[in-house]
């Protein structure tokens, strides 16, 4: 067995189950891994800690899978990981077969770089580490336990880079879908493009705080920034009972289909415009508009910890801007998708935006993803949305 020998005092928090080892806290390596080889974590005084899955191209040297010496990462231990993974989703009462749910959450469910969407009769795969894309047993095994119609590949190429990956995305398994799959998701209708939409094709992780909002909107006129496909615009107009929703998204194609599952559920005060949402709402000041109802769901500010204070400076400008288009007693959810900002940081970010415009801000909800999103407690970094729901005076 190859074993990796980290540094003296670097142990501490792979003791404690973390399971990114970094190229930095590695000292030495006993033997010629290959990319994808498994290999034991061991102290620097020789002291097993764990078993990893090696990748010399990335920053994260080893992912860690297993805290047992004796636990092999074979095909048994994958297939109990996701057996695992989707009884957790079927406890939770996602395993309706016309919706959709996160069936496997990555590092949350102890399957560091594996992403599982389910799409009604379609699974939607996205790899983030080369240790899950060379094991070849995982793709049979979503088939055995899941039986979808079809399996569809999806990966950022950002991280295909830092991962020193080369994956052509599409289809893996079975057929493709013949069009956009439609979901049923709390009632309502939402036709989902699987192969080129956001993340996987869905805010699955937005799914309880679009209810959540939308029990603050009865009789609002609302504005949903960064709309995608209207997701929180036709929860607020169908759930919220909003008296008029707008929302705007600077992507034609995402516009063009929140239209289209605006009509699928009947929601006739909804309508949606394309434009970038900073322009949009200074317009909106300079012309004096007016909303009761404010939706900032934007996309990621921060994809590094170097681009944290940037990303900080942008959530202020954005929610100052919200804030001065709404009206005293006005109602703001406002969110962000970045794991690098912390829930502290976002609260500070919004005390500041009250103390610099002058107005008092509220919290009356502070939210987070789905359930079927769980937070590892050892692993941190699976904590990444925040939803907090405001009044603002």
């Amino acid at each position: 067995m190859v074993r990796i020998l980290l540094k003296p005092r670097k142990a501490k928090p792979f003791f404690g189950r973390h399971p990114w080892v970094l190229d930095s806290a590695i000292d030495r390596i006993e033997g010629s891994p290959a990319d994808g080889d498994v290999v034991d974590l061991c102290t620097d005084r020789d002291e097993f800690i764990a078993k990893g899955i090696f990748n010399s191209k990335s920053r994260i040297h080893v992912r860690l899978y297993s805290w047992s010496a004796q636990q092999q990462l074979d095909d048994h231990f994958w297939r109990q990981r996701l057996q695992t993974a989707w009884q957790l989703r079927e406890a939770l009462g996602y395993a309706d077969p016309e919706g959709a749910a996160r069936m496997v959450f990555s590092e949350a469910d102890g399957l560091s770089g594996l992403i599982v969407d389910r799409y009604a009769d379609f699974l939607v795969v996205q790899v983030t580490a080369q240790a899950i894309a060379l094991r070849p047993q995982i793709v049979p095994m979503l088939v055995e336990l899941a039986q979808p119609k079809g399996i569809l590949l999806r990966a950022e190429r950002d991280i295909l880079r830092a991962e020193g990956l080369d994956l052509q995305q599409g289809l893996t398994w079975g057929v493709m879908p013949d069009g956009p799959v439609e979901i049923i998701d709390k009632g309502l209708h939402y036709r989902v493009d699987l192969s080129d939409g956001q993340k996987t094709g869905f805010y699955l992780d937005q799914r309880e705080n679009r209810i959540a909002a939308a029990a603050y909107m009865n009789g609002r006129r609302v504005l949903d920034m960064f709309c995608y496909t209207g997701g929180f615009s036709i929860a607020a107009a169908v759930f919220g009972k909003a008296r008029e929703v707008l929302g705007i998204d600077s992507s034609h194609r995402a516009i063009t289909q929140a239209q289209a599952n605006a009509e699928r559920n009947r929601a006739a005060n909804v309508r949606f415009d394309s434009g970038d949402a900073f322009d949009a709402l200074n317009a909106m000041k300079a012309s004096g508009e007016q909303f009761d109802g404010m939706i900032l769901d934007p996309p990621k500010f921060a994809r590094s910890r170097n681009s944290v204070d940037d990303a900080l400076r942008a959530y202020a400008r954005l929610n100052r801007l919200a804030i001065d288009v709404l009206t005293p007693g006005g109602i703001l959810v406002t969110c962000s998708c970045s794991g690098h900002v912390s829930q502290g940081d976002f609260f500070s970010m919004l005390m500041s935006v009250a103390q610099q415009s002058g107005r008092d801000i509220q919290l009356l909800e502070q939210r987070g993803a789905a359930a079927d999103h769980p937070v590892s407690f050892t692993c941190p970094e699976t904590e990444y949305l925040k939803c907090f729901i405001c009044r603002v005076l």
